[in-house]
């Protein structure tokens, strides 16, 4: 089973979600009905740590979904705790350059053709024909597809799918904290820049990027079986099925893509988190994508393997799970 789509926007989806041009997306979003009688579900299991440095610093590394629902609200009292400690709040993005009007014109620059070829040029037959149903299901002309990379198509693609589902990028977990955040005074940064982001989306090579927009292509066949079970993990707090059927499969099938969009990413970021945590007395939250904290290459595994002790925290999780951490 292959993953790499959904591992992609996982990994880096702060950029792409906010990024994507709104007509691409809006023929997909309209969500499944859901029961109108539904029982409200428990709040989501979180994926959080804390991480304690030699003076008393605190990071709360909680790990998100960049697209969820209204019903994947309130989140646990585990996170409404953390999120009270913190002074300050870490994202992949700061704040204002997720909410700023160039960061659409940026992904929609990045996702341009300028070799003089068109997308059919790039593609096999088959993929062709398959895109060229998916675009006439969904009232997109084929045209405005022609003149975009394949990385863009497969991504917007997938993301498309999650929105079908209900999964809105505007009540992701980075946006809700966010404001959350700026109503309570306190201050955001990011941990790196979109134009960071764009960059490695931009990088990937010919082959990998037509094997995304391949597998996105066999997610929509499939119902997107896969998107569902993805937030359905990440709800229960599943670090196990998160990193054994997404990440551990990404980097064995891709291990280039997976070292430039979540190994160097994450070695990138201990810098900045190490300086927080030999700081004096005092907690931030950090808030990234799910798989940036799991397994040996994850945030968790690094800032231990650095001497920092590190602890999930999670009241509904068994204690063996929380014994677990971040290494499945």
């Amino acid at each position: 089973m292959k993953w790499m789509a959904r591992a992609a926007a996982l990994l880096l989806g702060s950029a792409l979600l906010l990024g994507a041009p709104a007509p691409l997306l809006a023929r997909q979003a309209e969500p499944a009905a859901r029961p109108a009688q539904a029982p409200a579900p428990a709040p989501p299991v979180p994926l959080l740590w804390k991480a304690t440095g030699p003076r008393g610093a605190e990071l709360y590394l909680l790990g998100s979904f960049h697209l969820l629902r209204a019903d994947d609200y309130p989140l646990s009292a585990d996170v409404d705790k953390a999120f009270e400690a913190a002074g300050q709040l870490l994202f992949e993005l700061a704040p204002e350059e997720m909410n700023s009007p160039a960061l659409a014109k940026q992904m929609a620059q990045a996702a341009l053709r300028r070799d003089g070829r068109l997308l059919k040029d790039e593609l096999d037959a088959d993929t062709w024909r398959r895109l060229q149903a998916y675009a006439a299901a969904n009232g997109l002309p084929i045209d405005r597809l022609a003149g975009l990379k394949p990385w863009f198509v497969g991504l917007t693609i997938s993301l498309g799918q999650m929105a079908r589902q209900g999964l809105d990028a505007q009540a992701g977990l980075d946006r809700h904290l966010m404001a959350r955040a700026a109503a309570a005074g306190k201050p955001a940064q990011g941990l790196e820049s979109a134009a960071a982001q764009i960059a490695m989306l931009d990088g990937m090579n010919a082959d990998e990027q037509r094997q995304l927009l391949r597998e996105a292509l066999d997610q929509v066949d499939k119902g997107d079986e896969q998107g569902r079970r993805l937030h359905d993990a990440w709800r229960r707090g599943d670090d196990v099925t998160l990193w054994r059927d997404m990440a551990a499969q990404m980097k064995r099938d891709y291990p280039a893509l997976y070292r430039r969009i979540n190994t160097e990413r994450n070695d990138a970021w201990l810098e900045p988190l190490q300086q927080r945590l030999q700081a004096g007395p005092g907690a931030t939250l950090v808030v990234v994508g799910a798989l940036h904290l799991l397994g040996g290459d994850g945030v968790v595994e690094k800032l231990r393997a650095k001497g920092y002790r590190v602890e999930r925290i999670c009241s509904a999780c068994a204690p063996a799970v929380k014994g677990r951490g971040g290494k499945p």
